[in-house]
């Protein structure tokens, strides 16, 4: 982002949170259609892949709560509204096609929650924001896919039904560098944090050795 915009945003929009006391880590639509080269939604983002994948094995030695997310339609997509006659790529996610299962890597641990979700954000529609407060859950580390639609939708939402959203640079991507930078930018400024992996790493390695 340009000097320009960032004297735009001061003094409006740049304010903080700090990470909270009980993370869970959401991990959005990491499946195949994003990662084979011949399906309509291949976006490209092997390093984002990468650093997911590091992520939640962080994640896991430190024992936090871990929420998957996926899409699934009926054939036909009479479940899927007018998302899906915008976005015929969904096409994808209707039911018994390859493409709609969890990526090499991905797959739902022992305990994990799976949220199957219609719409962009992983709270609507869902039981997400009812379970994080059973569980006392007071921020979400976000990674995954894509940045400007379901990342941005569920951080969104996550601020919006009181969760913290930490979402982590390097560990969400989207088909190009400028719209993921964009919305990188637009999460910071109005609904969330936009940390680095690193920061996110040590955070979860010191929430370990406190709990």
């Amino acid at each position: 982002m340009s000097d320009e915009l960032r004297e735009n945003y001061a003094g409006a929009f740049d304010g903080h949170l700090a990470f909270g006391r009980k993370p869970a880590l959401v991990v959005i639509d990491m499946v195949k259609a994003y990662f084979e080269p011949d399906s309509p939604l291949y976006a490209g983002v092997e390093d984002t892949r990468a650093s997911c994948l590091r992520v939640l094995a962080a994640a896991r030695a430190a024992g936090i709560p871990i929420v998957h997310t996926n899409v699934s339609y009926q054939p036909g997509g009479f479940n899927a509204g007018v998302f899906y006659r915008k976005v015929p790529a969904l096409r994808c996610f209707e039911a018994g096609n390859p493409l709609a299962s969890f990526a090499t890597g991905f797959d739902p641990g022992d305990g994990e929650l799976v949220i199957t979700k219609q719409y962009a954000s992983a709270f609507f529609g869902t039981s997400l924001s009812s379970t994080l407060t059973a569980n006392r859950i007071d921020t979400l580390l976000i990674g995954g896919v894509s940045t400007s639609g379901c990342v941005r939708a569920t951080a969104t939402d996550a601020m919006q039904h009181g969760f913290i959203p930490i979402v982590v640079r390097e560990a969400v991507g989207d088909r190009h560098a400028r719209v993921h930078e964009a919305n990188l930018f637009d999460i910071q400024a109005k609904c969330g944090e936009v940390k680095s992996e690193a920061e996110v790493l040590h955070f979860l390695e010191t929430w370990k050795g406190n709990h």
